[in-house]
């Protein structure tokens, strides 16, 4: 099983524009319109099934929300903070 992180491994790892919600790490982007945020949806729900970890992803008007944790290891891992990583570089692209 994935080792969670502690405190302090969670506050120095974080993605800029990520925050901690409990045992959740969480950040809400936003665009210009409903479908360019379907699209980034989608974006990430292909990278999250190629990692095989599946966040929480709430798509609303011109946002969307991207909720990360490790259920089975019962907090956040450093699996979460390396998916977080790789939707910023795709948001960034």
């Amino acid at each position: 099983m994935t080792e969670t992180l502690s405190d302090e491994e969670i506050e120095v790892s974080l993605p800029d524009n990520w925050e901690r919600d409990g045992e959740e790490i969480v950040r809400t982007y936003e665009f210009d319109g409903y479908l360019d945020g379907v699209g980034f949806a989608a974006g990430i729900g292909g990278i999250a099934q190629s990692a095989f970890h599946h966040p929480e992803i709430t798509i609303g008007w011109r946002e969307v929300e991207v909720r990360l944790t490790t259920h089975d290891a019962g907090g956040i891992t450093e699996q979460d903070i390396d998916l977080a990583e790789q939707f910023e570089a795709l948001r960034e692209s």
